[in-house]
């Protein structure tokens, strides 16, 4: 389990800032699944999704999706990671791959999380952003993600890595607004 509550770059929960709202989001709550439905609700309803509410910057470390309120699902992924970690709740990162219409090319990856509940074990959770036609939910054991795989090119991936992804990490740092990450959103090819 240490791998998945250590400090990094990206998911960088020793930060003041990051420390205070994991405290505070923890301060009525006692069990680590109380905790983490709580870290879950602030990253999904409080922060807000860069491409739903076309707002810039861009951004990739958990730090600045706090302090600028705003990421693509994989960087709030990063965020809700670092509040986890940082109430010493195991935490990594999960992907599925998509297609960005619904049924047909273009694909591209999603961003969600997985949590190491006590009672349950992992437990996957995606605080993306509730929208019409998009709900997720924190609802231990039950995965009550915000998308289903409905054809056969997209991929529901059940690795759960520790560290974002390199073509993520790419992608956030590399483009300068959320329109140009929009029109390069990442990939993988499924053979």
């Amino acid at each position: 389990m240490k791998q998945y509550l250590e400090h990094s770059d990206y998911i960088d929960w020793q930060h003041p800032l990051i420390l205070t709202q994991a405290k505070e989001l923890a301060t009525a709550n006692s069990s680590d699944e109380a905790i983490a439905e709580s870290c879950f609700k602030f990253v999904r309803d409080h922060i807000k999704h860069s491409w739903d509410y076309r707002q810039n910057p861009v951004t990739c470390k958990a730090s600045e999706v706090l302090i600028h309120g705003t990421g693509y699902c994989y960087a709030k992924s990063h965020l809700l990671a670092a509040l986890l970690r940082a109430n010493s709740i195991p935490a990594g990162l999960c992907y599925q791959r998509l297609s960005i219409d619904g049924n047909s090319p273009p694909y591209c990856l999603h961003g969600l999380n997985a949590v190491y509940l006590q009672q349950y074990g992992w437990y996957r959770i995606d605080a993306r952003g509730n929208k019409s036609g998009v709900t997720a939910e924190f609802s231990p054991p039950m995965e009550a993600l915000a998308f289903n795989i409905t054809n056969t090119s997209e991929r529901d991936f059940t690795e759960i890595w520790s560290e974002p992804l390199p073509l993520i990490i790419n992608t956030l740092t590399q483009y300068q607004t959320v329109e140009e990450v929009f029109q390069h959103l990442p990939d993988i090819e499924i053979i």
